[in-house]
Parts: structure tokens; C-alpha cells; sequence
């Protein structure tokens, strides 16, 4: 497959891409890497790093032009290739495009992925790699025009696919990269399950991780756990609540590789954050439905709590609607005693007592498709 990946400027794509290359050649496989920034820093040889964006517009475009002309002429014929790139910056000149649809045509590419990544993450990158002065809500708001003019480059090219994709902060993303261009005939899969009223029960935490995990063996998983912003806000509600408006909450920053190291201490005002709380909201809304419709099907986890309460959130029951809705094959595996209500066996394709029974059935009907040659 030939994939364009875009991504605001914070994600740290490189290093990431990098390993998801690497891993490629683990499988055997080939993947190409063009960095479109690199290859217009080689044609501006005068350009300091990380200044590249203050250039005027006319040179810029310029300088982008021939990066991608560069890209078209070497690519030709390679199967497998990942052109790094952005849709769009949010710089001094305001915002404005990066791509003309010219040239991605030529470009024959069959999938665009925007990858995504926790906000207060990318806006630690951000400034630590450049001298800009931009807010949590700025970060927020640039994500959603990437991802929405990285979907607009999608639907202008006949028969390529668009996709969000979550870096998060496990190497596992880097597997789901690599079959998204090198296995692209693997079934997709979006994983529901609770989330934030089960973040205190560890023994249902940990059957909820090894739900996850086995889907991930054996699928191409979109995640919504992968961003977690919701456990942002929570802390900062909390720190609110606690009388700590002004003060400050502490995060890690993962990164794969590069100067930064793999970890690293972040610090975010919890103002800042209590200001971005409508926004993370109405993003992980948008996000999730949109990781169901870009997958085949969803799977969804329903797990007992104490008591006997089944764990049915009501993100998951909305989730599992959408997904009836828009014609996805929706598999339930229901932990609880009680029996799932109506509403959910008749809107589930099949529903399952144990996670071991769903992946019995998926591979009997032939869905584990090649993961890769070392079975990883």
C-alpha cells in the first residue's frame, strides 16, 4: 500500500514511523520513508531547522512542491511507501494548506492516516521543538482540522481510505501502522468497552487490557483507548474540586526513540485544562464514532462488577447502536450472570460468555487473516 500519513506539528511522527519501518523489515517486508520536511530542508540548505515554517508562503509552497515531485519521481513502482507529511499548519501565517491535489493524485496513493495523540503530549512536543506560543485549546483545534482535511485529500482520491490512528503510548500502534499498509486485507476492528467508572476496579481494568491485547493479536484494532484526555479532565475536575484551580497536574510524555528519550515528566496547568474540557468531549464523540466507521465491525466487552451489576456504560450502548446503524457486524462478549437485555441481542450480531469463545468463533469463520511472517 502506498499511505500518506499526516499529523499536526507535536506529534513526533519520525521516530515513530521509523519503528513502524523497522518492524516492516522484521516481516520481511519492504516500506519506503519520504519526510517531505527533510527533503524541503535539502532544497533550503540556507533555512536554520525548525524555522522553515517562518518562510513566506510563496517560497514554502515552493520549496513543498518540489519535496513532493521528488517523492513522485523516486516512489514510482514501490509497492509499499509512507509519505510523512501534514495536511495543514496553524502557523504565523495563520492556517493554510500543505498539499496540492495535483500531486497527491500522482502520488497513486491508496490510504491516508492521520495519526493523533494525547493533547497535552502533543503541546509538550510542540514547544519543546519550536519557538511558538500556542494553548491546549490550539493543539485541539489544529487536530481537528487535520484530521478533517486529511479526510477531504481522501475522498478527493477515487478509491483510497482514510483513517484515524491513534500513536498512543505502546508500541502495539506501531503493529496496527504496519498491517494498515503492509496487511491491508486484515479485518478491522474497533474495541468497546467501559472506561472512566471502572478506572478504580484494577481486577476489572486488567480483564478489560487482555481483552484488548487478544484483538490486537489478531486484528487491525482501533483503540479509543489509545487517547485517554478523558483521564485529563477527570484529574483536573478533581484538582478543582480540591480548591487547586491554579496549580498544576503531572503527566508523561512517551516518545519511540530520538533525543527525547523514551519518558519524560510533563507538567499541565489545570486551568488550561478545565478550559479544553468541551472540546475533549466533543472530540472523543466525533473520534470514536468515526473509529467505528472506519472498521469493519465492533467487539465490545461487557464485564461484571461487583454485585452482579453488568459493566454496560452508556458510551458503550451508544457505541454499540452507531454501529448496528451503520451496518457493522457487532459481536458482544457479556461477562455478567444476568442476561443482556433486548436491546442488546437484537442489535448484536452474535453474543459470546468469554473473550476465548469470540476468538474460537472469529477464527473458524476464517477472520484472522496473515499477520505477519514471525506470527507477531
Amino acid at each position: 500500500m502506498r499511505a500518506l500519513i499526516t499529523g499536526q506539528v507535536g506529534m513526533d511522527k519520525k521516530p515513530y514511523l521509523q519503528r513502524a519501518r523497522e518492524f516492516a523489515g522484521q516481516q520481511g517486508e519492504s516500506l519506503e520513508l519520504y519526510h517531505i520536511g527533510d527533503i524541503m530542508y535539502g532544497e533550503a540548505p540556507d533555512v536554520r531547522g525548525g524555522k522553515i515554517l517562518d518562510l513566506p508562503i510563496s517560497r514554502l509552497n515552493s520549496l513543498r512542491r518540489a519535496a513532493f515531485k521528488d517523492v513522485i519521481a523516486e516512489s514510482a513502482g514501490q509497492p509499499n511507501i509512507i509519505v510523512n507529511t501534514h495536511a495543514t499548519f496553524r502557523w504565523r501565517h495563520g492556517l493554510f494548506s500543505a498539499f496540492d491535489f495535483d500531486q497527491i493524485a500522482k502520488l497513486g496513493i491508496d490510504t491516508f492516516i492521520c495519526l493523533v495523540d494525547n493533547i497535552e503530549v502533543v503541546h509538550h512536543r510542540l514547544h519543546a521543538d519550536h519557538d511558538v506560543d500556542a494553548t491546549l485549546k490550539d493543539c485541539m483545534v489544529w487536530r481537528e482540522e487535520e484530521i478533517l482535511a486529511t479526510e477531504l485529500m481522501a475522498k478527493a482520491v477515487k478509491g483510497s481510505q482514510f483513517s484515524i490512528l491513534s500513536r498512543g503510548r505502546h508500541e502495539d500502534t506501531v503493529r496496527t501502522l504496519f498491517r494498515l499498509v503492509c496487511r491491508p486485507d486484515m479485518k478491522t476492528v474497533y474495541p468497546s468497552f467501559p472506561m472512566s467508572h471502572v478506572m478504580n476496579m484494577p481486577e476489572v481494568l486488567a480483564e478489560i487490557d487482555q481483552f484488548r491485547a487478544s484483538l490486537a493479536e489478531h486484528f487491525i484494532t482501533f483503540d479509543p483507548g489509545d487517547v485517554d484526555e478523558k483521564l485529563l479532565l477527570d484529574r483536573a475536575l478533581a484538582a478543582a474540586k480540591e480548591g487547586h484551580i491554579d496549580g498544576w497536574l503531572d503527566v508523561t510524555a512517551h516518545s519511540f526513540g530520538g533525543s527525547r528519550g523514551a519518558a519524560q515528566p510533563i507538567r499541565v496547568r489545570v486551568r488550561e485544562v478545565l478550559d479544553i474540557a468541551g472540546d475533549i468531549d466533543g472530540q472523543i464523540y466525533m473520534r470514536d464514532f468515526k473509529l467505528i466507521d472506519q472498521s469493519d465491525m465492533i467487539v465490545s466487552y461487557v464485564p461484571e462488577l461487583p454485585g452482579g451489576v453488568p459493566g454496560l456504560s452508556s458510551g458503550v450502548e451508544r457505541e454499540l447502536q452507531h454501529a448496528f446503524e451503520h451496518t457493522k457486524e457487532v459481536y458482544i462478549v457479556w461477562k455478567p450472570a444476568k442476561s443482556p437485555s433486548p436491546f442488546i441481542t437484537e442489535t448484536a450480531t452474535k453474543v459470546f460468555a468469554s473473550v476465548d469463545e469470540a476468538l474460537g468463533y472469529f477464527e473458524a469463520e476464517g477472520m484472522f487473516g496473515q499477520t505477519n511472517l514471525f506470527g507477531h
